[in-house]
């Protein structure tokens, strides 16, 4: 659908705030009732019916009549006016001109701001008869079962945006983004033509090195582009500088399929500059190599390019899984920053705490000298009388144990209090997810037994049968009788 502006002049706020009321309906419903529309917006059902009529002959809403409600559904032209007029509210458009291209997912317009400047204005329109794989091949619904086409272009919007802004602020060549309104992006407008146009070049060994060095940064950063071909990148009319648009469909290295990706976008770029400049090169990147460059750039510098872009933008491929190893790492890194802080002062606290412990051993020993005279006494009367014990045991040695106690206790005291931390430290904690798992397993066999054991169930009234045949006493014979 092409965009039409020239009636959201004439638009009032009633007929903005019926808009977004059909827009709120259409989360849980696909088809509005009048009921929920004029609820949500509070105004008079008349003037709901006369408001709602008006947007319909101008397409910005469409009335399907249901077998059990009437109703109205949005269409893209009022999604259309409701991005354009929050943007308008922020002043970053103030005016629509030309359409300067079109897509297979999205319409790019020339707009202007409030001080007179051009921008550019892309419209996702997710749906269109050529692109309607999309649900399957890209991961915009998440965990969503269903989503409609205008959801889905919000998304991929929301998705571009964050691409583009983390991408711009670490200097990458791609558009400076402004606002982001619903299923509509703004930035700003490149004096440049796009590669397909191009039908000779100077020099393209220099742009093709220049275009191969983008996907090996791209990929250093931990995201891959997906569709790096000649319709999405941009050479600047002056310095003749590539930029690179379009970024929906950017996934993490971290993906399964990323190899793949990977070897499309330099695949792609291969072919066309052999067809067109008749430029074919012995050299191009590839995918181990290029990741094992990236690693060792992220543990030798530590330079912006090294960090993982994909982990801020929560590109495809890393999940919560990934980020859950993530989180682990950086434990066990700190973990080692804390070891190391503390071997380094155990040094300094064991000095501090010699000093008082020679103290506190010394009020000890005064304490202890008349229990150990009386000891002293009872080994002098066992030595007058040695009796063998029962086990064929001399007395000296209960005494060599006796002696080997002290000496164990005088050791304990001897040690200072930093090694006793440091060895009650070392002692290892039990595995917490063994723990979990054992007692998740003693439960579970708890609620078998219990509600599929083999006891018979009571059940009320009368036992089947005639009474001879209920009673469960052994008849013994006639004339005998019952036992």
């Amino acid at each position: 659908m092409k965009l039409d502006p020239t009636d959201i002049r004439y638009l009032s706020s009633e007929e903005f705030r019926v808009l977004t009321a059909v827009e709120m309906g259409s989360k849980n419903h696909e088809v509005v009732p009048t009921s929920l529309i004029s609820q949500t917006s509070k105004l008079r059902s008349g003037g709901i019916n006369k408001i709602l009529g008006g947007l319909a002959k101008r397409g910005l809403v469409s009335r399907v009549q249901n077998v059990k409600y009437d109703g109205y559904r949005l269409t893209y032209g009022g999604y259309d006016y409701l991005a354009i007029r929050a943007m308008s509210k922020r002043d970053t458009v103030t005016a629509i001109g030309n359409q300067i291209g079109v897509g297979k997912e999205s319409d790019i317009y020339v707009v202007s701001n409030a001080e007179g400047e051009e921008l550019v204005l892309k419209l996702h329109r997710l749906g269109r008869i050529s692109f309607r794989a999309i649900k399957t091949k890209r991961d915009y619904l998440g965990k969503r079962k269903s989503a409609t086409w205008m959801y889905m272009s919000r998304l991929a919007a929301q998705k571009e945006w964050a691409f583009m802004k983390v991408l711009h602020e670490h200097g990458f060549p791609v558009p400076k983004p402004i606002d982001q309104a619903r299923h509509c992006i703004l930035m700003e407008l490149i004096d440049a033509y796009p590669l397909r146009q191009i039908s000779d070049h100077p020099s393209p060994g220099t742009l093709y090195s220049s275009l191969m060095d983008l996907i090996v940064r791209f990929a250093h950063s931990g995201l891959i582009h997906g569709d790096f071909n000649e319709f999405n990148i941009l050479i600047k009319r002056e310095t003749g500088e590539p930029i690179v648009i379009d970024f929906p469909q950017m996934v993490s290295t971290r993906h399964p399929n990323a190899e793949w990706y990977f070897n499309r976008d330099v695949e792609c770029i291969r072919t066309f500059f052999k067809r067109r400049f008749k430029y074919e090169s012995l050299l191009w990147p590839k995918f181990t190599s290029t990741l094992r460059e990236g690693v060792e750039k992220e543990k030798g510098d530590g330079d912006d390019e090294g960090f993982r872009l994909d982990v801020v933008v929560a590109a495809s491929g890393f999940g919560n899984k990934d980020q859950e190893e993530l989180e682990k790492a950086r434990f066990l890194e700190m973990s080692k920053q804390e070891e190391e802080w503390r071997s380094r002062n155990s040094g300094d606290e064991s000095e501090s705490g010699e000093s008082d412990e020679m103290e506190g051993d010394e009020e000890v020993a005064h304490s202890d000298e008349s229990p150990a005279k009386d000891e002293e006494g009872e080994h002098t009367k066992e030595d007058e009388e040695p009796e063998a014990s029962e086990d064929g045991e001399a007395p000296g040695d209960e005494q060599e144990s006796d002696d080997s106690r002290d000496t164990d206790s005088l050791s304990e005291r001897d040690v200072p209090k930093s090694q006793h931390r440091s060895n009650s430290k070392k002692k290892v904690a039990p595995d917490v997810k063994d723990a979990v798992s054992s007692e998740l397993a003693r439960q579970k066999a708890r609620q078998q037994k219990r509600h599929h054991s083999k006891k018979s169930v009571g059940k009320a009234g009368r036992v089947g049968g005639s009474k001879l045949k209920a009673d469960k006493r052994i008849k013994i014979g006639i004339k005998d009788g019952w036992d």
